[in-house]
């Protein structure tokens, strides 16, 4: 297994889902402060290019420098405050969704069907 590139793999997912954060928290402040400036910033954020978090800000830097200064700079807030406690949330969710799987495949393999119960008499009392 590749840890270093699985880790700069998820890094760079990481960085867009941040991005895309920061664009959510911008367009909600611009919707009180400038709801043009909102609804455009919305409507240019809505056509894929947010995937990518890094082409996204390259081409929100051609088009608006503001807000793509603005969007930078609430992502490197959100990556200040959540990546600390990141790690160990992660991990914890990871390990409750896999016992929680783990456990509906298990009642799924044990569930018996009413009809299959008929022919089991011996369960019957």
């Amino acid at each position: 297994m590749d840890y270093p590139h699985i880790a700069r793999q998820t890094s760079r997912v990481l960085s867009s889902y941040l991005t895309y954060q920061a664009v959510r928290v911008v367009v909600a402040q611009l919707s009180q402060t400038d709801p043009p400036l909102a609804i455009w910033l919305n409507g240019f954020s809505v056509t894929g290019k947010i995937q990518d978090g890094e082409r996204y800000l390259e081409e929100l830097l051609r088009e608006r420098q503001e807000l793509a200064l603005r969007v930078m700079t609430v992502r490197e807030h959100l990556a200040e405050n959540i990546l600390d406690v990141l790690p160990e949330m992660v991990q914890a969710e990871i390990h409750q969704a896999n016992t929680q799987q783990r456990k509906h495949h298990l009642e799924r393999l044990t569930q018996v069907a009413p009809s299959e119960l008929a022919s089991w008499p011996e369960l019957e009392s």
